[in-house]
């Protein structure tokens, strides 16, 4: 990061210290924090329904009861598993950074960071392979890297940032979801209050980052960086469509199911509004052109 403003600079001194400090007195011990049961309830629901990717379609309306509760399930370790593996991928470009030139200013948040984030990843792996049985193995597209060390870092934290606030759109809705198992609950609460930290460094440094771009590059470059994280936010959404879970949970043509809801208009309409707050946030600080998406 260049950071020449020295008022850019004050404000991110000052936003890192106040997320150290709050990062320092709210820490917890993971292994300790939850009360892990020996099983949870099949006939029960394990995802807020509208969550679900069958939520507002013909197959919420039309599925009896215990499939819907199936897929739940399957939906639920999914959406844990896709963090496991979100969060190491984050985990690694973090550390590639830490103590490096350009980083030594968020350097100490850091820490935390890496901390937080590995203990997350620890807490969402026991769900798993407590109450599953496995972690999903990742199948998101991956995305060919730009080549320029310049574009790398700020597409690191905007994928982190993008991650971690589809994320936290479940986070809130289940941690306070009443109908779900308390362990659920809890889970999505506790990641939800270390996520919000996470959020508003990840909004920061992402700013920064780009500001730092648009004095190098040109009109072209910035739009083919817009064109890189649109084609990612899209990714991250249609890895919650997951054909092994649907499988899983007792459908047949997982597949064809899967291609058919992400195509849905009601889909694309949730598939909207989870990204609305970060789609939001990329064309306030003219990162992005305009909200299109899909």
């Amino acid at each position: 990061m260049l950071l020449q403003n020295e008022e850019a600079v004050d404000r991110f001194s000052y936003i890192l210290k106040k997320l150290v400090d709050v990062a320092t007195e709210d820490h917890y011990n993971p292994y300790k924090e939850f009360e892990w049961v020996d099983s949870l309830d099949p006939n029960q629901m394990w995802m807020s329904p509208s969550l679900m990717s069958i939520y507002n379609t013909t197959f919420y309306n039309e599925l009896p009861e215990a499939q819907i509760q199936a897929l739940s399930k399957w939906e639920s370790i999914n959406f844990y598993s896709l963090n496991v593996h979100g969060i190491r991928e984050l985990l690694i470009e973090v550390i590639k950074r830490i103590h490096t030139e350009g980083f030594e200013l968020p350097s100490e948040f850091f820490h935390h960071f890496i901390g937080e984030e590995n203990e997350h990843m620890w807490f969402f792996s026991k769900f798993c392979l407590n109450y599953g049985g496995k972690i999903y193995v990742d199948k998101k597209v991956i995305i060919e890297n730009s080549g320029k060390e310049i574009f790398e870092n700020f597409l690191v934290f905007a994928r982190i940032l993008i991650f971690e606030e589809i994320v936290d759109y479940f986070n809130i809705c289940m941690g306070s979801d009443q109908s779900l198992h308390p362990i659920i609950r809890k889970i999505n609460k506790v990641h939800h209050m270390d996520e919000s930290r996470h959020i508003a460094f990840g909004r920061e440094i992402v700013k920064l980052l780009h500001n730092d771009l648009k004095e190098t590059q040109s009109i072209e470059q910035l739009y083919q960086l817009e064109t890189y994280i649109k084609r990612y936010m899209v990714s991250s959404i249609n890895s919650l469509y997951n054909p092994t879970v649907y499988k899983d949970a007792g459908f047949e043509e997982p597949y064809a199911i899967r291609n058919k809801l992400i195509a849905l208009p009601e889909r694309v309409e949730m598939h909207e509004k989870i990204l609305k707050r970060t789609t939001d946030f990329f064309v306030k600080n003219e990162i992005f052109s305009n909200k299109e998406l899909f």
